[in-house]
């Protein structure tokens, strides 16, 4: 018997309301495949998907989909096709999927795929349930078969970042994070200085043994760098 879908709350977020704004640098370029005839206007939208999903600055050849980019060109896949292909490839699951555990896969893919921020925990938990249950591919196939995704995207349409612009600010909110390697609860074990974390050592927690062996390993190596000296001296 199939787990029923879990429920949860949509909240207020502004890309919910109809906008009034006047367009400008904040509003997203809406890229659609009916309006693209040429194959230049097509290779945009392919470049425009791949950014969308992939989220990189520049693209690897081993992301690439030359197959998937041949059949959209030739007019075989429609641009939800076309995402879909990109979201369920084997290089996309590597960089977020295996990376990342369900909850903030599920939250890469609404930011990508549906251009929002997810509601809560909950909507976080209903569709990690769907990834444990149905797979990935389950899961990225109900995203794009959504009505939230066809009522905003439909079949033509790059997914792309829905309202930037807050009323009551002056300036948009931030892009949504180019990168899937770390997740929130990873933050605390990064270095502040870089982005490898370095381990500290706390000799108090060592004990009697542990400093024993240590204060061991370095006489030895104060040793070893005596003899290279001297072999070094003597030689000359």
């Amino acid at each position: 018997m199939a787990i029923p879908p879990l429920s949860y709350p949509p909240v207020s977020q502004n890309q919910r309301v109809s906008s009034y704004e006047v367009g400008g640098d904040e509003q997203p370029r809406i890229y659609d495949a009916t309006i693209a005839l040429s194959k230049d206007e097509k290779s945009e939208i392919i470049q425009t998907a791949y950014r969308q999903i992939f989220h990189e600055q520049h693209m690897l050849e081993s992301y690439r989909q030359p197959f998937l980019e041949s059949q959209f060109q030739a007019n075989q896949l429609t641009t939800q096709d076309f995402i879909q292909g990109l979201a369920t490839s084997d290089a996309f699951k590597r960089l977020n999927y295996e990376s990342n555990n369900n909850y903030r896969f599920v939250q890469i893919c609404i930011q990508r795929i549906l251009g929002r921020e997810v509601f809560n925990e909950r909507e976080k938990i209903a569709w990690s349930i769907v990834i444990a249950t149905q797979g990935v591919n389950a899961f990225i196939e109900a995203l794009l078969n959504s009505e939230e995704y066809q009522a905003t995207f439909g079949d033509s349409i790059v997914p792309y970042k829905r309202s930037r612009i807050l009323p009551t600010q002056d300036k948009g909110r931030l892009p949504l994070a180019r990168t899937a390697r770390y997740d929130l609860r990873d933050r605390p074990d990064l270095a502040t200085s870089g982005a490898v974390a370095r381990t500290k050592v706390d000799m108090s927690q060592l004990g009697d043994v542990g400093s024993g062996v240590l204060v061991s390993v370095l006489v030895v190596l104060i040793v070893v760098a005596l003899l290279l000296v001297a072999g070094s001296a003597a030689s000359l």
